[in-house]
Formats: structure tokens, C-alpha cells, sequence
């Protein structure tokens, strides 16, 4: 069972281990790794969950220290090739080397021109590496930051929750007319971003908190709140408050500036929540990738969930191979 003998079994460890910290890292990738001994046995996994913290390479081998499982690790999987540069934590291909480990494979080569190079280094110490296995999966999880590399800018998911009639009003005094599990989705989709857009009639009409709830967030996670808003109706009031909510809430006047603005801060995907006219703003302006469509069901049937990639924006991975709840964090209750 070693990973140069069955890699897809072993990068599944790796994906599995990234998946409920997707999002978490941002400006860094969300990358996972996974650990084996001679005999193929999984030793340990983990992920990277926050940027200056040690990388997922480097995390997996400091857990098999601390469990006194570092002279049996052989070989090693991890979703994004490993880095070779010390920025905030040392270059993950020395941990490697250090490691004595004999075996590496790799999902997605890193875009990265200053963390690139960690295969090469391997190959060059003697150490067995094998790139693109499992791509698809590394991609799907990586998109983010793949995009962010590739174009400056974060990538864009919409959220829109519509009635059978097309309405997006809910009931006089409900927040919302969607299921429960149309909720936790909605928040799932929260969770995984670094900046909420939306514009100041949603804030008028709902005041609404836009924080994760329905499942455990990250730990400290501070998102950005950005609210489009030319006529400066938003109150500083409600920008306080979410401020204290955990925020760093601002105001904009133009949505291309907005997402270039969170681009160059590190945010490597937002998620649009807003009502029917900047929606159909955003969809106009082709400058959103992922729109997620959240249909009431009928006589309190089940809730319609529908997803449209936008063929015309860069897309890092193979359109057959995204599947939502892959895009997701993993759920962990609250």
C-alpha cells in the first residue's frame, strides 16, 4: 500500500484531511497531506488551518514527532506540491529531507513561482516524486487560490435563494423560506470564504449578521464585509455592529473595484449575498464563477439546489469533475 504503489488511495487521506478546513489558511492554499509507514499504513494526516502556521507537510511530521511515529514514516501524499522557500514557515521540502522520507505524490504543481521547485528538490535528494495524482479532486479543493494566482482577483461564488415564483421575500416577520438543510448549505458556503459582498438595500431591509452559524466556524476567522452602497444609505451603526461581530466591514461604490481591492489583500474567494438587483448586476458583468441556486420547495417538499460554473471565466479544473459538497467544508455541528 505505498503511495508509489497505490497513489489514489493515498491522496485520499490527503484530501480527506484538507476537506473540513477549506477556506481556513486564506492567503495560503488549503492543502492537505498524509503519512505512511513501509507497509502502507496511514500514520497520520492534517492540514493547513491558518496562514503562519506550519504548512501541512510540515504539520503531519510535527504530529508523528509528538506520537513518537517519526522513525517509521516512509512516505508521503499532499494534495499541492511541496514549497521551497521559507516565507512566515520554512520550506515544507526540507521537512521532508529531514524526514528521511522515500516517497512523495503530489495532486496540483504549485503556481506559485516563489514556493515552486519542492519536486525538483526532492528528485535531486534522492527522493522518489510523482505529481498529478488525484489532479482533479487537488484542483477542485485548490481553485481558489489556483485562481487568485492566475489572475489577481478572488473567485467569486453567488448565493441566490428564490421562491417557486422566482421571489426572493420571505414571510412578514421570517428571516428566510428555505429548509433547514438549505441553511446549513447557505452557511457551509459562508464558511469557506474570506469576504461576504452585498449591497445596502439587503442591509436595510433584513440587517442582517452574515455570520457562520449552523455549524462551528474556524477559530478567529475574520472575514471581510464588503457593502456596495453609491448613496452612503448604509448607518454606521450597522457597520459597528459588525464589527464587533468579527468583521472588517467596509463600504464600496463599484463591484469590479471591490473584488480588485480583495485580491490584493490575500482574499481568495467571496461570496455574494444580495438581493434581486445586484444579482443581476453581478450576473451581467460575467465577474463571478460559481452561482449556486437554492429553489423553496413546493407544499414543504424538498428544496431545489442548482449550480452553474461561468464558462468564460479561468477555471482550474475539468467543469465534469466539480461536484458542490466537494467545493464545501466539511459540516461539523455546533
Amino acid at each position: 500500500m505505498l503511495p508509489s504503489r497505490h497513489p489514489i488511495a493515498a491522496m485520499t487521506a490527503a484530501l480527506s484531511a484538507a476537506h473540513p478546513w477549506l477556506g481556513a489558511g486564506a492567503p495560503n492554499p488549503s492543502v492537505g497531506a498524509a503519512v505512511f509507514d513501509a507497509d502502507g499504513r496511514l500514520l497520520a494526516s492534517a492540514a493547513h488551518q491558518r496562514a503562519g502556521q506550519p504548512h501541512a507537510e510540515a504539520l503531519v511530521l510535527s504530529e508523528c514527532q509528538r506520537l513518537g511515529l517519526l522513525p517509521r514514516v516512509y512516505s508521503l501524499a499532499t494534495t499541492l506540491e511541496p514549497c521551497n522557500h521559507h516565507g512566515r514557515t520554512p520550506a515544507c521540502s526540507e521537512a521532508i529531507m529531514a524526514a528521511g522520507i522515500q516517497h512523495v505524490v503530489y495532486g496540483a504543481s504549485d503556481p506559485n513561482p516563489l514556493a515552486a521547485g519542492g519536486a525538483a528538490r526532492l528528485r535531486d535528494a534522492g527522493i522518489s516524486v510523482v505529481g498529478g495524482v488525484s489532479a482533479q479532486p487537488c484542483l477542485l479543493q485548490l481553485a481558489p487560490f489556483l485562481y487568485h494566482q492566475r489572475t489577481g482577483l478572488p473567485w467569486v461564488t453567488v448565493k441566490l435563494a428564490q421562491r417557486p415564483n422566482g421571489g426572493m421575500t420571505p414571510d412578514w416577520g421570517s428571516k428566510t423560506f428555505t429548509s433547514a438543510p438549505s441553511l446549513l448549505l447557505a452557511h457551509r458556503m459562508r464558511k469557506k470564504v474570506g469576504a461576504i459582498l452585498t449591497g445596502s438595500g439587503t442591509i436595510l431591509a433584513d440587517n442582517p449578521l452574515f455570520t457562520v452559524r449552523h455549524l462551528t466556524d474556524f477559530p478567529d476567522m475574520q472575514r471581510q464585509l464588503i457593502i456596495l452602497d453609491r448613496r452612503h444609505r448604509v448607518p454606521t451603526n450597522y457597520l459597528a455592529a459588525a464589527k464587533d461581530r468579527g468583521f472588517m466591514a467596509t463600504v464600496a461604490a463599484d463591484f469590479g473595484q471591490a473584488l480588485a481591492d480583495l485580491g490584493r489583500a490575500g482574499v481568495l474567494e467571496v461570496l455574494v449575498e444580495a438581493g434581486a438587483s445586484l444579482l443581476a448586476s453581478v450576473q451581467a458583468s460575467g465577474q463571478w464563477n460559481l452561482w449556486v441556486t437554492i429553489t423553496q420547495g413546493l407544499n414543504g417538499g424538498e428544496d431545489g439546489v442548482d449550480y452553474q460554473l461561468n464558462p468564460a471565466q479561468y477555471l482550474p479544473f475539468q467543469p465534469a469533475s466539480f461536484r458542490l459538497d466537494d467545493w464545501l467544508p466539511a459540516v461539523v455541528k455546533a
